[in-house]
């Protein structure tokens, strides 16, 4: 999507446990809720609803540091007609190449952030376009593994090392705003607009309309929307249309 013709870009979350379509609250597996059984369907129903993107997480993957929902992602991609990012289980250049293979438009890095060498040789190897860094936050700390562990990291510290080390778009994720249906991190969002020249995609929180539109005012590039979607506190066309430049 070109960033001229929106806002903000609004990317609809598919997140996968054992070929379902569920979300976690704050990150918690133990508090999950199942939505559909489907992902391909609920994929196509973003798309006829005005998606151009469709951020797919694999959330066993991300949790063992191996890839499990290969079928359902494959599914996806070969069903909905447009670009999909995939985080999850993806731990090494072998897997971003694999994944890019298999048709992923963008590959999510997550856990491997607090990897330099990883990051550094993704930086000299792989197009930027083709993959993203996603800063999951806890009070200011990085969590890692499904979001299970604290990396002891600073979220600031690591978003500045990122940047040097060439890395163009990252996604800030406020994990203990994740699927709560309240707010985005708006202080946080700022801050790093503010201090770094990345692409930022926003995540964590996002549970209306209007908080889109704030957010736009901070010059990111998207924003991932999860459980809104779902309960329909947000629908996904009247937010796109809302989003649309003047």
């Amino acid at each position: 999507m070109c960033k001229g013709e929106y806002l903000v870009e609004i990317i609809p979350a598919i997140d996968i446990i054992n070929g379902s379509c569920v979300r976690l609250l704050k990150g918690d597996y133990k508090k999950k809720t199942t939505y559909s059984d489907d992902p391909v369907q609920v994929s196509s129903d973003w798309v006829s609803k005005g998606a151009n993107r469709i951020h797919v997480v694999d959330l066993e993957g991300a949790r063992l540091g191996r890839r499990m929902e290969m079928e359902s992602v494959q599914s996806i991609i070969a069903n909905v007609p447009v670009p999909v990012q995939l985080g999850g289980g993806i731990r090494s250049i072998d897997t971003v190449t694999q994944a890019i293979e298999q048709g992923v438009d963008r590959v999510m890095i997550g856990t491997a952030a607090t990897n330099k060498d990883l990051i550094k040789k993704l930086c000299h190897n792989i197009d930027s376009e083709r993959f993203l860094i996603s800063v999951d936050v806890r009070d200011g700390e990085v969590v890692v593994d499904g979001w299970t562990k604290s990396s002891g990291k600073s979220s600031l510290d690591l978003i500045a090392e990122l940047e040097a080390m060439g890395v163009k778009r990252i996604m800030y994720t406020d994990t203990n705003r994740d699927g709560t249906l309240t707010e985005p991190n708006y202080n946080a969002i700022e801050t790093l607009v503010s201090l770094y020249g990345l692409k930022i995609i926003a995540a964590g929180g996002i549970s209306k309309v209007e908080q889109l539109i704030r957010l736009s005012e901070y010059d990111i590039e998207g924003a991932v929307v999860g459980r809104a979607l779902y309960t329909g506190d947000i629908e996904l066309s009247h937010a796109i249309k809302a989003m649309q430049s003047k």
